[in-house]
């Protein structure tokens, strides 16, 4: 599962990270393992904002924006209590063996160059995931930008090559905020791993993805 920063971190909304919490322990009680990748936000765009500023680099930009999306893990975690791992995993390593304990996985970004988009979709690679769900600020993908284009219309199915056509950037820069990083869409169309993106506002579209029903997108 990937939770847009934007979702619940811009601002950050307690009473709907508590409704992820227990909606991640309704999952595990029907034995869904899960790994739970949550992006930065406003928060961490606004920290690349500054950095770039003071002229830091694009790297530089990443590695702040990366502390904060750890930062929103950490709370996350916490929230999670038991059910959790232990610590944020900061590599992919970190996360198959929490995974291997039976704990709900939470982390945030990784490395540099590398969105929190592009870590879900490794994860998912890496354990061949049934399914990947973006929980997003948008009821699903669009033929294009529904923020800047009132026409905008929401596609129900996509498949993984009619993805860079509606992806605006074709390459990964230090807060890009589109529906799925171009890094994250080489990942996945290579994996072919299902995905779901759904509107993370309402976090019953997650459980409906997961049980199969209609909801957001289908990228396959």
């Amino acid at each position: 599962m990937r939770i847009g920063g934007s979702v619940f971190a811009s601002p950050i909304k307690p009473d709907l990270v508590r409704k992820y919490a227990t909606l991640l322990e309704r999952l595990a009680k029907h034995g869904h393992i899960i790994a739970v990748v949550v992006g930065g936000g406003v928060l961490a765009r606004e920290f690349i904002a500054v950095a770039k500023s003071l002229g830091l680099s694009e790297e530089e930009q990443d590695e702040v924006a990366i502390s904060v999306s750890r930062l929103y893990a950490q709370l996350f975690l916490n929230v999670l209590g038991e059910m959790g791992c232990d610590t944020v995993a900061y590599t992919v390593d970190a996360a198959l063996s929490c995974l291997h304990d039976g704990k709900v996985v939470v982390m945030g970004g990784l490395r540099p160059g590398m969105t929190t988009d592009t870590v879900a979709a490794m994860i998912a690679e890496r354990v061949k995931a049934d399914m990947l769900v973006k929980a997003s600020d948008q009821e699903g993908i669009y033929d294009k930008d529904p923020r800047k284009h009132p026409d905008a219309v929401k596609l129900d199915h996509l498949r993984f090559d009619d993805l860079p056509q509606v992806c605006a950037e074709d390459k990964h820069m230090a807060g890009i905020h589109q529906i799925i990083d171009p890094e994250a869409v080489k990942v996945l169309k290579r994996s072919q791993t299902k995905v779901v993106v759904v509107n993370g506002f309402k976090p019953e579209n997650v459980l409906s993805a997961a049980e199969g029903k209609k909801v957001g997108t289908l990228v396959d």
